[in-house]
């Protein structure tokens, strides 16, 4: 287990809908890397939040659905507060490896970068939907660069660092899944040092429906025209 008096403070946020499933086992995975884990329980009915609590996990309710990102911002805020130096961002369906927290975090640590974004495209494992590979991300590059003017070579993925001073640099307006762009339009526009690094994912259900993927294209279209 890491030294956490000898290094900077890392804090956890999980946003969790539902996850009475597998959240423990993610708790459990993702301790030893972590000095804190904040569990955003963004509207569960199920037993998400008992769960998490049993875990050690610090819990915060949203006593509605209000989506991934008005979570992320939860956490985020919640974490500033309480002086967390390094924020890792981590789903809580298990299709993420803990024990690549270390690598996400390291170029953080070392100074070479203000945000680390996973991506799924860098050589990474991975069993991702033919739908979402081949349709909802080009889209999501597509609108990325007519809106943004740039993009990442993984514009929809929810594993990433961020140190404490870019935590507070970017701000998530987006309730829902678009937040994932706009977090990447908020580190190119305060001009924040990036990096990429590869990850592993396991997809268990396939995740979002086809559904799903064209709200999030439609939620990026709607956010760029009104900002």
């Amino acid at each position: 287990m890491n030294n956490f008096s000898e290094k900077k403070r890392v804090f956890c946020i999980i946003p969790a809908l539902n996850e009475e499933k597998t959240i423990a086992e993610v708790i459990t995975g993702v301790k030893p890397y972590i000095e804190k884990i904040i569990v955003i329980d963004d509207g569960s009915i199920d037993k998400t939040a008992e769960l998490a609590k049993n875990q050690g996990a610090v819990v915060l309710k949203h006593l509605i659905n209000r989506g991934q990102g008005a979570a992320l911002a939860t956490g985020n805020e919640y974490a500033l507060k309480n002086n967390a130096d390094i924020i890792v961002h981590f789903d809580a369906d298990g299709q993420f490896l803990a024990e690549e927290i270390e690598k996400i975090i390291e170029p953080i640590r070392s100074g070479q970068a203000e945000i680390v974004f996973g991506s799924r495209f860098l050589g990474g494992k991975t069993n991702m939907p033919e739908f979402k590979k081949f349709i909802i991300i080009p889209l999501a590059h597509l609108v990325n660069k007519i809106f943004i003017g740039r993009s990442l070579s993984d514009p929809q993925c929810g594993f990433r660092a961020m140190s404490k001073e870019a935590a507070k640099k970017i701000k998530i307006r987006q309730n829902g899944m678009a937040h994932n762009s706009e977090i990447i339009h908020e580190a190119f526009k305060n001009n924040l040092r990036i990096k990429e690094i590869s990850i592993t994912v396991i997809y268990r259900d396939f995740g979002q429906r086809f559904s799903g993927g064209i709200k999030i294209i439609k939620d990026l279209i709607l956010a760029r025209l009104i900002n």
